[in-house]
Parts: structure tokens; sequence; C-alpha cells
């Protein structure tokens, strides 16, 4: 294994984020939480389930089409054995959106059928939308206002800048401005985040970080990385990472003067190319708990 960088990260207000998510949770009848299906780990704050305690919620496993499709469904029966509603979606294409709507009836169904009883026709369900940055929290919320044609306003006696979204007439979302930034002692969780861009690259050895994600791919050799550069099996077994990193650009002929092998090209290659779904549907992390 290669070294592991440190990846400085700034948690930024974490306390007034945590006061504005606790006065919103108030205003709300569940939350939906919008994570990346790649890294369903280390894209969730852990501070969230204390923070949310028993409000019903419903978890977005966004960039779908870039993750394992039998990892994702593995993810779902993890989520649904812990009592949680997950679905597979991907914001940008709008992809699964449409299972959202009955995915909030389904957790909000002991409420509404309580609401039914005391006469209330069709009861309003009011969620509020959670997410780390660089999650998709921005395109869910577009692609899902584009969709119902959702009506967006400020309204007086919430935190200034929340905007309420009135998808149907029984469904209103909450965004808030105030973003939950994950804060973490595990270096893997900042690793797997600087993996799919979340963590910009300009503070990190690009370089190491390629390494780094080669080490993974060179245990679970993805079809589609090995085809992409032409690798065979002896070629991942006869060498380390940083020589598979020299291979790889070799091949896509990125060489500077002397015939030398420009890495740090290959390297944000390899990076792009990863998060481009390019080298397959990937899923960094499983639900048996092992981040390595």
């Amino acid at each position: 294994m290669s070294e592991m960088q440190t990846i400085q990260w700034f948690p930024g207000h974490m306390t007034k984020t945590k006061r504005q998510i606790q006065a919103n949770l108030k205003l709300v009848d569940a939350v939906a939480e919008i994570i990346d299906a790649r890294i369903p780990v280390s894209s969730r704050n852990p501070d969230l389930d204390k923070l949310i305690q028993s409000k019903p919620r419903v978890i977005l496993m966004n960039k779908c089409d870039m993750a394992n499709q039998t990892a994702t469904k593995m993810w779902i029966d993890y989520y649904s054995k812990q009592g949680i509603t997950a679905i597979a979606v991907d914001c940008k294409s709008g992809r699964g959106l449409n299972k959202f709507p009955q995915a909030v009836s389904t957790v909000m169904k002991e409420k509404i059928e309580r609401l039914k009883a005391k006469g209330m026709k069709n009861p309003m369900t009011r969620v509020m939308i959670v997410g780390i940055p660089n999650v998709g929290k921005s395109s869910f919320i577009n692609r899902i206002s584009k969709q119902s044609r959702a009506k967006v306003e400020d309204r007086p006696g919430v935190t200034r800048g929340n905007q309420w979204f009135t998808i149907s007439n029984n469904l209103e979302m909450l965004d808030t401005p105030g973003v939950l930034w994950p804060k973490f002692d595990d270096q893997i969780v900042g690793e797997h985040l600087a993996f799919t861009g979340a963590v910009k690259d300009q503070v990190l050895d690009v370089e190491l970080l390629a390494v780094r994600l080669l080490d993974f791919l060179k245990k679970l050799k993805p079809a589609d990385f090995m085809a992409r550069f032409k690798l065979e099996e002896a070629d991942l077994e006869n060498n380390d990472s940083y020589g598979l990193l020299q291979m790889i650009g070799k091949k896509r002929g990125m060489l500077i003067s002397g015939g030398e092998i420009d890495t740090e090209r290959a390297a944000i290659m390899l990076l792009d190319e990863f998060r481009a779904a390019k080298l397959g549907r990937i899923t960094v992390e499983m639900p048996n708990g092992e981040l390595r």
C-alpha cells in the first residue's frame, strides 16, 4: 500500500450550522439526506444521526449512474434493515427522482394516517434537504423544481435565506443555506472524498492521490479500467501503484523531454476519468463497514 497523505479539511462554522439544522428540524416532518452512491460512508456527516434523531428520513443515493449497481442494491438493503428508506437517483439526469414523493409517503405513513383519521383529507408533509458540499444537493433541488414547476419562496419567521419549494399539493421541501461539512478524524474518509472530487485537487498531491486510487483499483480489477488502459493481470501483479501510474502515462503518450513520463499529467487524467465513470461504475465503499 502507498503512503496516505494527510488531507487538511476545514469544518467551517459547524456550531452555527448545527444550530440552523436543529432550528429547522422543528419546521419539518422528515429529512431527505443526499449522499454519493460511490462513497456512502464518507459522503455522510457522522453528526447528522445525532441531530436528526428519530425524525423520519429518506436517503437519496446520488450519482448512482457512476456507482456499481450491485453495490447500490446492497446499500439500499443495508439501510432497509436499519429501518431507513433509500433510493438510487441521479440528480443531474433526473433518474430515480420520480420515486422520491412515494419514498416520503412511505416514511410518513403512520403520521399521515393519524392526520387523516382526524379529518385532514390531504395533509401536507414538509421535508428538509441536507447533504455535504458537492454531493448534489443543488442539482437535486434544480431538477425536482423543474419537474414539479415548484413554487419557491422565502417565508418570514424562518432563518433568513431558507427556501421552501412546493412540490405538490401535499409535499413541500425546505432547502437551507447552512451546509453541513463533514468533520472527520479518519484520513481515508478525506481520501475517498478527494477521489470523487469533493475536495479540491489544488490542496492535494494529485500524484499521491492517483497512486492511492490505483491501490484500490489493483485489488478490484474493474474490467473497464483494465480494458481502457490495455492492462493485463500481470501488469497489476508486477508493478506497484506508482509503477502502474507510469505505465498508464506511457501508454497515453504522456512524455516530457528526455522521454521521461509526466506522472502528474497521468495522475490528473486518471482521476478525471474515474470521476467521469470512464473506468467503469465503481463503488469505493461497501456496507460491511470496511473503509479500506
